[in-house]
């Protein structure tokens, strides 16, 4: 086969990959992130040597293994060339690593590998994931590294803030590294165990970064209609550059809509500051062809959530950080002290109709940790009296399958007597559903972005103390987990590191997890499949 990938929840036929990406990567590009990951983990190798001597390795060389695996994610570089010249540069910071140990490595292909751009493509294609052929080690190496993307997407994130913690990027070496050599199968699931453990400080880092720069999140009202001025849509999940684009369109005449994983945004003080920013425009990720078309404005994309692009919005979609398109126009990133400059989204917005509406009304937001705590004793009385029997976590991601009407179904089927706690866009599903509330507490309680999970478990364990509990799964909370991509598999190691168990997960169990590997988790954490919608709330509501 000339690629495989099952690194996402929507892979062909929940095997793989093998021509061409259903999220639209091509197979030059599919090839190239192995490439990418390969040196990664050479970088890693002569990291992980130079601390086992005793020495420090620098936060840039870090912050690069970051970033370089965050271009890997699905949905954010389908750029061939793009990616080309993040291996050439990667190879630079491979050879900066191993000099700072006097040259001297492990002997490993992925340490030492020497190629011209031209020769990537060949290199390319011995080194993917089925290079390794054991199915049980592929498994748990390949379930480590996507959770290694999510960390370093969070991590990545924060660092754009100005946090940073050495600690995360010392074990993005240590886990990559161990890739690498032939460990057994308890020394791997440690490894993937340790990886919950380092999510979990990755997701609190980027948590005090957000709420440094823009305040604690606030309840709040999200207009979903649109206005009669020429606006700009921004998607994707980079707080920074939002708050860059908004100040730099503060008198500009056009209006700023947040869209998918942006829509948090509206619930921090210092974004809910600006007149101009005035809504959210339609819905999850892979809805945006239709919308996109429709806003009739400029787009910007950050981070991640791309698409194939269509002709519709070709010429008005920008990208801006790790995401990359063929053809799209991209903003290059801020120089040091400096902005991102976003001025020909303004001025082409400027001369553009206003969106075309999609729909009217609002939803309510900003659930974060210290505004559901802030309600804790209102809580606690609700769960006491009975008014609240129990809470269902349902955060994660959307994504295209009908199957995902399930997540849509349980919400509307849950008994009255039931609070929904979710991040990520995976809220889209029920998030616009007249649920009501409990005693002026909403049914839907949205922490945030899929960045902000760290919020719900936060919540968990806090009620855990409340409670006087001595074990988080005593608790009246269910997790009924969608995923679609690696930073959701990310939110997945760290509530099994925190110990939680019986979550279900769909719409389907990922393809990258081989059967011994499910009977390692299922043994251990009583993961299991989604089924039908009565079954599992009827098990759910039973604390099953």
């Amino acid at each position: 086969m000339s690629m495989f990938c099952y690194q996402c929840q929507e892979t062909v036929k929940n095997i793989g990959c093998a021509k061409r990406g259903v999220c639209g990567k091509e197979e030059p590009t599919a090839n190239l992130q192995d490439l990418l990951i390969y040196t990664l983990r050479g970088i890693s190798l002569h990291a992980q040597t130079v601390r086992d001597a005793g020495a420090e390795v620098p936060l840039s060389i870090g912050r690069f293994v970051a970033e370089g695996l965050f271009t890997t994610i699905t949905n954010v570089d389908f750029d061939t060339d793009h990616v080309s010249k993040v291996i050439e540069q990667a190879l630079k910071v491979r050879d900066e690593a191993r000099a700072l140990h006097n040259g001297a490595g492990p002997d490993h292909d992925a340490a030492t590998w020497t190629g011209a751009p031209d020769a990537f493509s060949a290199k390319a294609a011995s080194v993917g994931i089925l290079a390794t052929e054991n199915e049980d080690v592929r498994s748990l190496r390949w379930l480590l590294i996507y959770g290694l993307k999510g960390i370093a997407a969070y991590t990545d994130h924060a660092a754009v803030l100005g946090h940073e913690d050495p600690a995360i990027y010392n074990f993005l070496f240590e886990a990559l590294a161990s890739t690498t050599k032939d460990l057994t199968q308890d020394e791997m699931v440690g490894m993937v165990m340790k990886a919950g453990e380092l999510a979990v400080t990755a997701m609190a880092l980027l948590d005090t970064a957000n709420n440094a720069a823009y305040g604690q999140p606030e309840i709040t009202q999200v207009e979903i209609g649109v206005r009669d001025r020429p606006g700009i849509l921004i998607s994707g999940h980079d707080l920074k550059d939002l708050e860059e684009l908004l100040e730099q369109s503060v008198d500009a005449g056009v209006d700023i809509y947040t869209h998918g994983e942006m829509l948090p945004a509206h619930y921090y003080p210092a974004l809910k500051k600006y007149d101009h920013l005035v809504g959210n425009y339609g819905n999850a990720w892979w809805q945006q062809q239709k919308e996109f078309a429709s806003f009739n404005g400029p787009i910007l994309l950050t981070t991640n959530c791309i698409v194939p692009v269509k002709d519709a919005y070709r010429e008005r979609i920008f990208t801006t950080g790790r995401v990359a398109y063929p053809g799209v126009t991209h903003i290059p990133d801020r120089t040091q002290g400096g902005q991102k400059d976003f001025s020909a989204l303004i001025e082409m917005a400027r001369n553009c109709e206003p969106p075309t509406e999609l729909e009217s009304g609002q939803i309510t937001g900003g659930f974060a940790h210290a505004q559901i705590l802030a309600l804790a004793d209102k809580i606690v009385d609700a769960v006491k009296s009975g008014a609240v029997k129990r809470f269902v976590v349902m955060a994660g991601c959307d994504g295209r399958q009908k199957g995902r009407s399930y997540y849509t179904e349980v919400a509307q089927n849950l008994p009255k007597d039931t609070i929904i706690l979710t991040a990520g866009c995976a809220k889209y599903r029920y998030n616009k559903l007249d649920l009501g509330d409990i005693g002026g507490i909403p049914r839907v309680l949205d922490a945030g972005q899929c960045n902000d999970s760290y919020s719900l478990a936060v919540v968990a364990l806090k009620l855990k103390e409340v409670f006087g509990l001595d074990d988080i799964n005593e608790l009246p909370i269910s997790f009924d987990i969608a995923w679609y991509e690696q930073k959701a598999v990310t939110v997945l190691l760290a509530l099994l590191h925190l110990g939680i168990k019986g979550i279900r997960l769909g719409p389907t169990l990922p393809a990258f997890i081989s059967p011994n590997v499910v009977k390692v988790l299922v043994e251990n954490f009583d993961i299991k499949p989604i089924g039908d919608v009565q079954g599992d709330i009827a098990a759910m509501m039973e604390g099953n």
